[in-house]
């Protein structure tokens, strides 16, 4: 089956790559990208993709329709209903930094879960197409140093940007119950590849070796957290679309646990630089000890496995961020 998908946020990081994802593994569908390219979307992320910014039918040639607008926006996404018979969405758009959820709340509530609400109450109105909501592992809180989150744990978001995404989760699980939506909603670990915003903590870190700018490293640097290539993830979320269940959860992770400061150190290593770059400061509040993702339901009921070892996706993204450079230092503040 050819799709015609409506891919919100992917001028961010995961959205894109997803993008990318299905320009090669699904190379028939066709592709409206939503973005409302705040701080975080950026254009030039898409110049490799066949898109355009015009509003004529999809061509042969480029297959992909890039639109800016907002997700809170209605009478926007009813227009675009309206034109795609959409037989998929995947919601990507998300204020997703906690630090910046931590000074001020207020974007993640307006996209975070009335855009959510938005997209489905229009969604549902028009074909009512197959949808994935795209979540996080964060809306489970925080692990002690054993045991693993399954789909079944309590959530107890402990962030203003987790308890943004929570919410957005109960809409989403609303709307299968209520109204009998075709909705999964997927929660995975922390990604990282390319074109990932350098205000998170993995191209962060890479940037400022590159630069010989100290790592800032918070409190102890033993916080765990589970590392899933962005790829993977990607492959995770079209096996939710295709195979997923309507109103079950999937995790996903990369069933690789590091601390903080094991990361750190790996980038200098890749860097040829030393620890001397390691800087510690005062701990975020509210931070999360560990995460750590079970993901035996994805693979039993989605055959879904991670394929990219952790060294192997890291020495990947460093190179990435070396060889471009130019995607990254205008972002960088």
């Amino acid at each position: 089956m050819s799709h015609l998908l409506l891919i919100t946020g992917a001028a961010g990081f995961i959205g894109s790559n997803l993008v990318y994802w299905l320009r090669r593994h699904q190379p028939e569908a066709r592709i409206v990208i939503l973005d409302a390219l705040t701080y975080a979307g950026n254009l030039p992320t898409l110049a490799a993709l066949p898109y355009t910014e015009k509003k004529e039918e999809f061509s042969a040639e480029k297959p992909i329709l890039f639109v800016r607008g907002d997700i809170c926006d209605q009478e926007l996404l009813q227009r675009l209903f309206t034109r795609h018979a959409f037989t998929g969405v995947l919601n990507l758009a998300a204020e997703s930094h906690v630090d910046r959820s931590i000074a001020g709340a207020q974007p993640f509530l307006r996209t975070n879960i009335i855009g959510t609400q938005t997209l489905l109450d229009v969604a549902r109105l028009h074909g009512n197409p197959r949808f994935v909501q795209i979540s996080t592992d964060e809306v489970y809180g925080s692990l002690g140093p054993e045991g693993k989150f399954s789909e079944t744990t309590p959530l107890a978001p402990n962030s203003p940007y987790s308890a943004s995404k929570a919410s957005a989760d109960h809409f989403a699980r609303a709307a299968f119950h209520t109204f009998g939506q075709p909705v999964s909603i997927t929660r995975c670990s922390n990604n990282y590849g390319p074109y990932q915003f350098p205000e998170k903590m993995m191209p962060l870190m890479m940037t400022n070796a590159m630069n010989d700018i100290p790592l800032p490293v918070y409190g102890d640097g033993l916080n765990v957290r589970d590392w899933i290539f962005v790829d993977d993830h990607c492959a995770g979320i079209w096996a939710t679309f295709e195979r997923g269940q309507p109103g079950e959860v999937y995790n996903f992770g990369g069933d690789s646990e590091r601390t903080n400061l094991d990361v750190v150190r790996q980038i200098l290593q890749l860097a040829g630089k030393t620890e001397s770059l390691i800087r510690y400061v005062p701990d975020r509040l509210g931070h999360d000890r560990r995460y750590a993702v079970d993901f035996t339901k994805s693979t039993r009921e989605l055959g879904w496995l991670p394929s990219v070892k952790f060294e192997e996706g890291l020495t990947h993204t460093f190179s990435w961020y070396r060889a471009n450079a130019s995607w990254w230092q205008p972002l960088r503040h």
